[in-house]
């Protein structure tokens, strides 16, 4: 990559926002109200995945009666009921969001959230911050699989080995990979394993588009 990048793909929980707490504070919540237990490591084992496979594990952890998708829409109430009241950005991420608009660098966001919670956070935005938002409910197969990133470029008009995302998670970082996208990796609640795909680095403060393409120049 030579030149500014076609696009960037951003990953929402963890990554624009940090989440992961709402969402593992909520899953404490709904097993302290069917007298199940959770942990903090089963937990963090679904950080990235998509939701309907999350409400199936919880299901099967918990041993609830509730269906996968009435697990995933308690979680959303909750999750959202905490964003609604502060929305926790992540340090730098949307300074690099305005750096890129500055230079008319499309992005979209890819997330494994259904649209009714990436909604109010994209709201908070600037008008036009994102071209494309792809939502867990949008896709046939979520993350990793390569589908939620290759539906992004797709709907972008650019090709994904053109494109960088940005992901926090193993599971996200091989869905963008696998797509063929160049990964700035910005681990936050769990490790990412390094690869020939992926860039680790520390935080997105200070990053700008140039920083970025310079990365992937260097790697």
């Amino acid at each position: 990559m030579t030149e500014l990048p076609a696009a960037v793909l951003w990953d929402m929980d963890g990554t624009l926002v940090d989440t992961e707490p709402y969402w593992i504070a909520t899953e404490f919540e709904l097993a302290a109200e069917h007298g199940a237990t959770w942990s903090r490591e089963q937990a963090l084992a679904l950080v990235g995945n998509d939701l309907v496979e999350s409400g199936r594990y919880i299901q099967q952890q918990m041993g609830l009666t509730l269906s996968p998708a009435e697990i995933v829409e308690r979680l959303l109430d909750g999750v959202i009921a905490r964003v609604q009241e502060s929305v926790p950005w992540r340090p730098g991420a949307r300074e690099l969001l305005a750096d890129l608009r500055h230079h008319d660098v499309p992005c979209a966001l890819v997330t494994m959230s259904y649209r009714r919670f990436a909604g109010p956070i994209v709201d908070q935005l600037p008008a036009g911050t994102f071209d494309v938002v792809v939502t867990g409910d949008q896709v046939t197969r979520g993350k990793p699989h390569p589908e939620p990133y290759l539906t992004a470029a797709r709907l972008l008009g650019v090709s994904a080995p053109e494109c960088l995302a940005i992901e926090d998670s193993d599971t996200g970082a091989t869905s963008a990979e696998t797509a063929g996208c160049t990964v700035i990796a910005v681990p936050n609640h769990v490790p990412v394993t390094s690869g020939p795909g992926r860039i680790l680095i520390d935080s997105l403060v200070g990053e700008s588009a140039g920083s970025l393409t310079r990365r992937c120049l260097t790697r």
